[in-house]
């Protein structure tokens, strides 16, 4: 199908070719996110890869009966096979007492390998292009046409507009029920749901949409739209209908530029074209890659930004803490900014960073050589120490732990303690005067 792309690439942009092939690549890939998403949700989303595997047996049988390559009796025997891939799955996984990724395994393997033996004993008779098992036919998509409404539309958009519209139809009703059963079977059985029958009918919706994009998109595209945008939406959202919707938009926009990039990219690197089929998979892949690097509640980058902002945010109050605790001690001396970086460890960029912020906030006044605590600062002081100093007696006498082990710890709460909170501890441990180690509790007030 590549130099069907290297055509294509040299004609420009038409509806007539390059829109039903996004179109279809947008069905396909919409249409297999939706149930993937309730596959991902009950960890069992390459349930969709074993399906698209398992059913050239089903493929070959329809053939050998109807001695046809006609779409109705091969759709209705991959179906079928499917169905059976989804129940020896769930069958040998409750009788095997094994987990679901090895059943899965078995199932699968064995008719795939089942599927290429027959597909051997009629390749006399059948024209079987790995490749087209691969990556489908998905360029082709303009030339096989049906009269819809006095329309000729692409016979594989007819196709997955109906399978989209089921799916779209089986997720709108059963909402609640895919909800509840994908989170916890057990409580769906208790509430009246049937757990086990609504899962059966998710595994043949699956393998419905695998069977009917897998001649014109491949098996690698239809295992990508049923893993990747699930996936990605996943790492965007906690929100199971929020998930879905973004799914979708990231389907179809995987499909948009997975095609445009079939035809535009190549020629940077050399070549014609490449796979429709496959630069889809590939764009999916890329927008889950952006998700997990810059996903605002998952992402790798903005969980590094974070955890440093915290890091400093944390570093910035040791420093307001260290001055009041230096101020408590009557040392008159006003310290420097390097005999301050020498108590925390701290680097002198950061701290002089964290020093310059504290003086526009007006906690600080003085310079690198001598600083001290202004009114506001030395109230921030009061609230750390303050709150250092009641979790270490809380520590110790409502949990046990001995004077000398609760001082790192008391240091990582008094970063997340308010003074609401402050007050309900020294409530807890009526209200102290003193630490473990004899030190002056402040009050709310000093």
């Amino acid at each position: 199908m590549i130099e069907t792309n290297a055509l294509l690439a040299a004609i420009p942009w038409t509806w007539a070719l390059d829109g039903w092939i996004v179109l279809a690549g947008m069905l396909c890939a919409v249409a297999a996110a939706l149930p993937g998403n309730f596959l991902l949700l009950r960890k069992m989303s390459m349930l969709g890869d074993a399906i698209s595997h398992a059913i050239l047996p089903g493929l070959a049988i329809a053939f050998f009966l109807s001695e046809s390559r006609s779409s109705v009796p091969m759709f209705a025997g991959a179906v079928i096979v499917g169905v059976l891939t989804a129940l020896f799955t769930e069958w040998i996984r409750g009788f095997g007492e094994v987990d679901e990724g090895a059943s899965m395994g078995v199932v699968f393997t064995t008719l795939f390998a089942l599927g290429l033996v027959m597909i051997v004993q009629a390749a006399d008779h059948v024209d079987l292009d790995p490749s087209c098992v691969l990556y489908g036919a998905i360029e082709l998509t303009p030339l096989d046409t049906v009269s819809v409404l006095g329309h000729q539309i692409p016979r594989v958009v007819a196709t997955l507009s109906v399978v989209l519209t089921l799916n779209l139809i089986f997720v709108s009703v059963f909402y609640k029920e895919l909800q509840i059963c994908s989170f916890d079977p057990a409580l769906a059985t208790a509430s009246g749901f049937h757990a086990r029958l609504m899962h059966y009918l998710l595994m043949i919706l699956v393998a419905v949409t695998a069977v009917a994009s897998f001649e014109s998109v491949g098996n690698i595209l239809v295992v990508a739209m049923f893993v990747v945008p699930p996936a990605t939406a996943r790492l965007l959202t906690d929100r199971l209908g929020r998930m879905i919707l973004i799914s979708m938009f990231i389907a179809a926009v995987s499909a948009v530029l997975g095609h445009i990039s079939a035809i535009t990219l190549p020629r940077y690197f050399g070549f014609n074209s490449a796979s429709t089929a496959g630069m889809m998979a590939l764009a999916a892949g890329l927008l889950f890659a952006l998700a997990a690097l810059f996903g605002p509640q998952q992402g790798v980058v903005v969980r590094m930004i974070r955890q440093q902002l915290l890091g400093m945010r944390i570093l910035s109050e040791d420093l307001i803490a260290l001055l009041y605790r230096m101020e408590e001690r009557s040392d008159k001396s006003r310290p420097s900014q390097e005999s301050l970086q020498d108590v925390l460890l701290s680097g002198p960029w950061i701290t002089s960073l964290l020093m310059y912020g504290h003086r526009l906030r007006g906690l600080v006044s003085g310079d690198a050589n001598a600083f001290s605590l202004t009114e506001s600062g030395r109230q921030l002081g009061v609230e750390l120490v303050r709150s250092h100093r009641l979790w270490e007696s809380y520590l110790v006498e409502r949990a046990g732990i001995r004077p000398d082990h609760v001082h790192d710890r008391a240091m990582l709460l008094e970063h997340f303690t308010t003074p609401e909170l402050s007050d309900r501890l020294a409530e807890r441990v009526s209200d102290p005067a003193t630490d473990p180690h004899g030190r002056s509790i402040p009050g709310r007030k000093d």
